[in-house]
């Protein structure tokens, strides 16, 4: 039950309590970059997943027979393997959503956040830890880059491009063929990808701060009851002795 417990928690801290992109803040170039259209955060989030998986898995298996002289450069070996079966994979069956991504894709291999749990975590627990950190990560970053890429496209150009064809036209269901006025550019240019994520960074501030200040309310609260009791409790001794005094 406790090992369950533990797996649990290694996945959920990865999609808020240690959010890659909101808390440790790390691969932000990626996410301002390409979270242009949600298609292309969804397949960013599928090849980070994927090398960030399968290196995790492969550090936790040899974490014991690799000298600590030279981890690092194992671990980069390792992960552009990974990286270069994605890029190649991509290349071939994605054409469109490789050419859009770029750079970006080969670019996982310094990307702070897959060496960083190789470091961190991988080369320090046993697989099946690994393999439910590196997913947790993985969701986490995959969510935030989507909420991201679709708050800039459809405020940049009302549309939802989810994956190839499908897209969800908003200028449509207003019975127009072309970007309405309330749509801007702005948007899904690097300006407005900033302005986006400060707007969210400030959220989650906002969020994580009422949430320290109603705990360390409850704390106070519970430490008020705590001191009313122990003085309730010895009121009634001091009345028991005098009581007793007086028999």
């Amino acid at each position: 039950m406790a090992n369950k417990t533990s797996l649990k928690t290694e996945f959920t801290k990865g999609l808020f309590k240690e959010n890659p992109i909101l808390v440790t803040m790390l691969g932000l170039c990626p996410t301002l970059a390409i979270t242009v259209s949600l298609e292309n955060a969804l397949g960013m989030g599928i090849a980070f997943a994927f090398v960030l998986l399968m290196s995790n898995i492969v550090v936790s298996l040899i974490r014991k027979i690799v000298p600590s002289e030279i981890r690092i450069p194992v671990y980069i070996v390792i992960i552009a393997t990974f990286v270069s079966i994605v890029e190649m994979l991509m290349a071939a069956y994605l054409p469109s959503l490789s050419d859009s991504l770029g750079v970006f894709i080969p670019l996982i291999v310094v990307n702070c956040i897959v060496l960083g749990r190789a470091e961190a975590f991988a080369s320090k627990n046993g697989v099946l830890p690994s393999i439910m950190d590196a997913l947790g990560m993985a969701v986490g970053y995959t969510m935030i880059l989507a909420l991201i890429a679709s708050i800039r496209e459809i405020l940049g150009s009302g549309t939802l491009t989810i994956w190839g064809s499908l897209v969800l036209d908003i200028n449509k269901l207003f019975g127009s063929n072309e970007t309405l006025p309330i749509f801007s550019s702005f948007f899904i240019s690097p300006a407005g990808a900033y302005l986006v994520l400060g707007i969210i960074f400030g959220v989650v501030a906002t969020i994580r701060i009422s949430k320290e200040r109603k705990q360390k309310m409850l704390e106070k609260k519970a430490e008020e009851e705590k001191k009313a009791k122990l003085l309730q409790e010895k009121n009634n001794q001091q009345l028991n002795l005098n009581k007793g005094a007086g028999e």
